[in-house]
């Protein structure tokens, strides 16, 4: 039963649960009910025998043991009564007896005193009664016993018996019907749910989406959050794969110029007997550089590739003395650049060799851009709670139309087409900074030039020495 329950569907699991709780509720209620209305029309019955039994016990003060009247003789009589006495040996039913209805022990004990009344359901003429066998009072040694028909409490009671299952039998139809309904009607965005994540398993397409109904919208349950963050999540996947596709693209697009240049110079260099050692020196240089440009892209890719940064990595990092040998490297790489550096003590939480490429990459972004002899400033200040490290050139600036872009892959402006690089050092410094919780923006500097700043949370304040 487990097993075949698991190869039904949700909704119909759902459903056959909640009828089966509900039907388990309403049985219990109208079985109770059933009890206490035959509770209700005994009491009844019982209370009508107790009642008679005092005015035949009035009536009969004079009477002897037996039948009283000649009630138990007339068919549609609704009670008959006789008198019955505590010695074993006097007459009991039967024709010589003179009693009608049956007399056991207990009810020689109640005409003795030694028992109290009682009550019990016998049948008389083939027909249900209910008898109570009680003392008479003022008459010690004899004992009262009144039977009255109990056929319509019987018969009230398979009436009620009878109108409450089938109240109960149409109240589990009903409830099987509208908890069908209502789990078709819950789970309706799961259902939604499952067919597009089919759907984008056959086509591999996150474009689809689970469409919701304003008013499911509105709901706000477990299950439309569950859809709408289904949704959240799918176009998560879908900018990821774009963006992994616009890199491939991209990459294959930038690598494919140095590649055709590699295999030139190097179909030049396998014909080395008929250049000049001029020409073969020339050859060899420009495959040396093109084979640094083509190993530098690719590390960048590799780079670029990565979300995070490792968590073991990350340590506590003096982001003055980072930026201050960050600044010596680069002087030594572009000579002809001056560049200058008034840093603060500032300790901020990351990995070093990370912060130090994010850096690099600014400083040489901007000294690319500087013109012989303009200087390129650091600065690095303490504000409340972060640190602001500024790079700043005196170049020709970013335009408006390429600042929203200048961080994007791939991307070279007009004036940096002509320069040497792969328009992936700006993102992968700003995919650094993110990965450390920063923040890397550029604008344009007051006066002429780029002014990139980036915004890192501080760990501690260190004291102004060094």
């Amino acid at each position: 039963m487990r097993a075949l329950l698991r190869r039904r569907p949700l909704r119909a699991r759902l459903a056959l649960v909640t009828t089966a709780a509900v039907a388990v509720v309403a049985l219990g209620v109208l079985a109770a009910a059933y009890v206490v209305i035959r509770y209700e029309l005994v009491r009844q019955l019982d209370l009508q025998l107790r009642q008679q039994a005092q005015l035949i016990a009035q009536q009969s003060r004079g009477s002897g043991p037996g039948v009283l009247g000649d009630q138990c003789t007339w068919r549609a009589a609704p009670a008959c009564a006789q008198v019955v006495v505590a010695d074993p040996a006097a007459p009991g039913p039967g024709p010589h007896g003179g009693l009608l209805l049956p007399v056991t022990g207990a009810t020689r004990r109640v005409a003795a005193g030694t028992l109290g009344p009682y009550y019990s359901d016998i049948t008389h003429d083939g027909r249900p009664m209910r008898m109570l066998t009680t003392p008479l009072p003022g008459r010690p040694g004899q004992a009262l016993q009144v039977a009255a028909r109990s056929d319509s409490v019987d018969q009230g009671v398979r009436q009620a018996g009878l109108l409450l299952g089938a109240v109960g039998g149409a109240g589990v139809l009903l409830a099987g019907g509208l908890g069908y309904a209502a789990s078709r009607t819950s789970l309706r965005p799961v259902t939604r749910l499952t067919a597009t994540a089919e759907r984008i398993a056959a086509t591999r397409d996150a474009a689809h989406r689970i469409e919701l109904a304003p008013h499911e919208a509105r709901r706000g349950d477990e299950i439309t959050r569950l859809a709408t963050s289904f949704n959240t999540m799918l176009g998560e996947l879908e900018e990821a794969v774009a963006a992994q596709r616009r890199l491939v693209a991209d990459a294959s697009h930038e690598l494919r110029t140095p590649l055709t240049a590699l295999r030139t110079n190097a179909e030049l260099l396998a014909r080395a007997e008929r250049l000049s050692p001029a020409q073969r020196t020339r050859a060899a240089d420009a495959l040396g550089r093109q084979l640094r440009e083509v190993t530098g892209m690719v590390g960048d890719l590799i780079e670029l590739a990565r979300d995070e940064e490792p968590q073991p990595l990350v340590e506590q990092v003096r982001l003055d003395r980072l930026a201050e040998r960050c600044v010596a490297d680069a002087r030594g790489h572009w000579p002809a650049t001056p560049f200058t550096a008034d840093v603060a003590p500032v300790t901020v939480a990351g990995v070093p060799a990370r912060l130090a490429r994010l850096l690099g990459n600014l400083l040489d972004n901007a000294a690319k851009f500087s013109p012989a002899g303009a200087v390129v400033e650091v600065e690095l200040r303490r504000t409340q709670g972060s640190a602001c490290l500024t790079v700043r050139d005196h170049g020709p600036g970013i335009t408006p139309e390429d600042l929203p872009h200048v961080f994007d892959r791939f991307y070279r402006s007009r004036q940096a087409r002509a320069l040497p690089g792969s328009g992936l050092g700006l993102a992968m410094a700003r995919q650094i900074a993110r990965a450390h919780g920063a923040e890397l923006t550029a604008e344009h500097a007051p006066g002429g030039g780029a002014l990139f700043r980036l915004t890192m949370a501080r760990t501690h304040d260190e004291g102004p020495g060094r």
